[in-house]
């Protein structure tokens, strides 16, 4: 791995050998790993849920958490006592995680690592280097990167923007060889700052932000488009347009394409828009800050009062199939969402990032009621299920 060079000295080694090890010594198998019982029952159609925990930026502390149904334990910090030899640990800010077969692939973001894990015991299969790395999506043969590609906003003492130093290129999509592990010549430039992506007949849509352009010359604008390229010849077809600050992307089997917005925190909401296969696209409805996908159906949670930081949130919950927009209702019951997972059987998990700078929470619902609530990494942000 090359997140962090380890010097050892002579006497160094020769002191950890009459004393503990230099590192504590990794499990044989991560059934060993034990952590607090949870209910699981009703929980079925996978083995393991997967936490990423994005940590706090700068603080190289991102990690990684799993709930294992075989025997009800969540246990925390998996990454690093399945890999005890990786001082560094998981890096620094973890931003998007997907279970590809039976490998866990992490793109963590400010490190420029994309870690390949295994799924049955977490450790290190393989770690790619990528500029920026912020989500992914995969295909039969490639697992594909978005990248901000050096993209970053420098602040001054004032909070001022300094033009000066920071950079605004457009950003990149990058692949990466499932076999062999090995980023694969080329790329393909896409919008300012694109973040999630999803494979649909073919073709890779990519929904750029412009959570960067937004403050920097040339337009001082979020982007609004949605890039598409063809996976054959890994080449952008064409741009979509869709709204501002798009965020997160899902694909159903009938050949529709999800995209969720952030908008711009003051006069447009977040939201929900679908592309249709013909290309079209349509807003399905306002308030989606948080969204998940499954079995053909995104699922949002948002805020009515969205603008407006000094009320307390006024929750809104609905539905997505097929274009429309349909009823749904989960109680919150005090935990404030920063990331939302749909789990096969219809039960769902929320992180609450909490203060972002102390261990966060992950919750349990099932029928709509909170089941239970355990404590996370920092930050807790980002679901798998394998």
């Amino acid at each position: 791995m090359k997140k962090a060079s380890l010097l050892l000295l002579t006497g160094i080694v020769a002191f950890a050998a009459c004393q503990d090890p230099l590192f504590p010594e990794k499990p044989s198998i991560d059934s060993d790993l034990k952590g607090e019982v949870v209910d699981v029952n009703g929980l079925s159609g996978f083995k393991k849920l997967f936490v990423l925990n994005e940590g706090q930026m700068g603080a190289n502390n991102a990690s990684l958490d799993m709930l294992r149904i075989s025997d009800s334990n969540y246990i925390t910090g998996v990454f690093k006592k399945m890999n005890p030899t990786e001082g560094a640990g998981l890096g620094d800010v973890g931003n998007d995680i997907v279970v590809v077969g039976d490998e866990l692939w992490i793109a963590v973001n400010n490190s420029g690592i994309v870690e390949v894990l295994s799924a049955k015991d977490e450790t290190e299969i393989a770690a790619v280097q990528v500029p920026m790395p912020r989500c992914l999506a995969y295909d039969d043969n490639y697992v594909y990167v978005s990248s901000w590609n050096g993209a970053v906003a420098v602040y001054g003492s004032d909070w001022s923007v300094d033009v000066e130093k920071s950079k605004n290129p457009k950003g990149a999509v990058y692949r990466i060889d499932r076999k062999t592990k090995k980023l694969d010549e080329g790329t393909v430039e896409v919008g300012y700052q694109p973040e999630g992506l999803a494979v649909s007949s073919g073709k890779l849509y990519v929904a750029n932000s412009g959570g960067v352009a937004s403050s920097l010359p040339p337009a001082y604008s979020y982007d609004k488009s949605v890039s598409v390229i063809d996976t054959k010849s890994f080449k952008a077809e064409k741009t979509i347009e869709v709204e501002i600050n798009l965020q997160k992307v899902f694909a159903d089997s009938k050949g529709n394409v999800y995209v969720s917005t952030f908008g711009n925190y003051y006069s447009v909401h977040s939201g929900l828009w679908q592309i249709k296969a013909n290309g079209s696209a349509s807003k399905v409805a306002d308030y989606a800050s948080y969204v998940a996908f499954r079995d053909d159906t995104v699922y949002c949670i948002g805020n009515e009062n969205e603008f407006d930081y000094y009320s307390a949130p006024s929750t809104v919950t609905w539905t997505c199939k097929n274009g429309s927009k349909e009823a749904w209702s989960i109680h919150l019951d005090g935990v404030n969402p920063y990331a939302l997972a749909a789990l096969p059987g219809g039960s769902f998990v929320i992180a609450d990032a909490g203060n972002y700078v102390n261990p966060g929470s992950v919750s349990l619902f099932t029928d709509g009621a909170k089941k239970w609530t355990v404590s996370a990494g920092v930050c807790p942000g980002h679901f798998a299920i394998w």
